[in-house]
């Protein structure tokens, strides 16, 4: 599900476990980037962020290199980050309701604060920002994503269940004029992670998050990594630093990579990808590189996902603003990747949407009053 539920950590914790993140410019407003980061799966009314836990969106500039395919996007050291912490509940109200309270620290340690739920959200420096519940805007069928790993071949039916349908996540949300809080020779392409983070002064990460699926779908046991059959690879993961992978357990998540490819290339009974007489899968090397790409420059757009590295993939120019808006149906974007390169029909989960994401801030639809319980759907098919 997304990034739902990605390791024993995150089911310890919800509060720290990051379900999505999204990367993309602005409607209505050029010049302007916007950041959304959810935490905490089917969040209940009155759910709150943890005052131990720090939030963080994680920014920072690259090229796209022109006209040679298969190379990888350049990510520069330079980095622009946005903190997220928030207090200790106070109250209740008159109304039974729990205040909380969060601060935002920008790039150039200037702060900006809010009060947790409140619509208008925060605003300074050239950010506003909000925190608060909201309806998920995921979806997925789960439960056929499931049984196509589990069956090895697509389950898929031209309509099918949103299993997250209903249910509320807490979200951080940042809109930000790029020149102002980045600086104006910043650029106009940005990778983008997110991560949550202990407080305190010697941080140590908890999650991790670039692109969608990347845990649940691309690093999940189904068998067929003979490297791996013991240890759940995405809590080590979720340790790792979005933009440095560290050498200890790099290989193993090739390995993983290389041979899940291989087996997602299979599902249609044809072979669309060829790999390297090492074994290694075109696409290994870039999703290990694991952050969204966004390009300010272009317009906004709402299924632009993973646009900019198929360019990248085919040496051409990209052409749209890449990033992942809220209403982009990334499941059948990544299957169809995976699965047929793009040389084939769209392979679809048949769910196309839920409630629609607004244009305007803070984008993300009101909370459902009344979630759904949430409903035990496993992540990874059993080997």
């Amino acid at each position: 599900m997304s990034d739902h539920l990605s390791g024993t950590r995150a089911l310890a914790d919800p509060a720290i476990d990051l379900t999505d993140l999204y990367a993309f410019p602005s409607p209505s407003r050029s010049g302007r980037l916007v950041l959304v980061m959810n935490v905490f799966p089917n969040a209940r009314p009155g759910a709150l962020f943890s005052d131990a836990a720090g939030y963080r969106f994680r920014v920072r500039p690259a090229s796209v290199p022109m006209g040679d395919s298969g190379s990888l996007l350049d990510v520069g050291t330079d980095e622009f980050a946005l903190a997220c912490t928030f207090s200790i509940p106070v109250g209740p109200d008159d109304d039974g309701e729990l205040a909380q309270r969060g601060t935002c620290v920008l790039p150039d340690g200037e702060s900006v604060s809010l009060l947790v739920n409140d619509e208008r959200g925060g605003e300074g420096h050239g950010v506003r920002w909000y925190a608060g519940l909201r309806l998920d805007p995921f979806f997925m069928d789960v439960a056929k994503e499931v049984e196509t790993r589990a069956r090895r071949r697509l389950a898929f039916v031209p309509k099918g269940t949103n299993s997250l349908e209903g249910a509320d996540v807490l979200t951080v949300v940042a809109e930000l004029d790029v020149a102002r809080v980045f600086g104006a020779n910043s650029g106009s392409v940005f990778a983008v992670a997110a991560e949550t983070v202990t407080v305190g002064p010697y941080p140590v990460r908890l999650e991790r998050l670039g692109r969608p699926e990347v845990k649940n779908i691309l690093l999940s046991d189904n068998g067929v990594d003979a490297a791996n059959r013991v240890v759940d690879l995405r809590d080590l993961y979720n340790g790792e630093d979005p933009f440095r992978l560290g050498p200890s357990y790099v290989d193993a998540y090739r390995a993983r990579l290389n041979a899940n490819l291989v087996f997602f290339d299979g599902l249609d009974g044809k072979a669309d990808w060829t790999t390297r007489p090492d074994g290694t899968h075109p696409l290994t090397e870039l999703l290990l590189a694991d952050f969204l790409v966004v390009d300010v420059a272009k317009p906004y757009a709402e299924d632009s996902y993973f646009e900019i590295e198929r360019a990248l993939l085919e040496g051409r120019e990209h052409e749209t603003c890449g990033g992942r808006s809220l209403n982009d149906d990334v499941i059948d974007t990544l299957y169809t990747l995976i699965v047929n390169a793009g040389h084939g029909p769209r392979v679809s989960d048949g769910v196309d949407g839920t409630v629609p994401a607004s244009r305007e801030f803070p984008y993300l639809a009101p909370p459902n009053p009344d979630p759904p319980e949430p409903v035990s759907v496993p992540t990874a098919a059993a080997s």
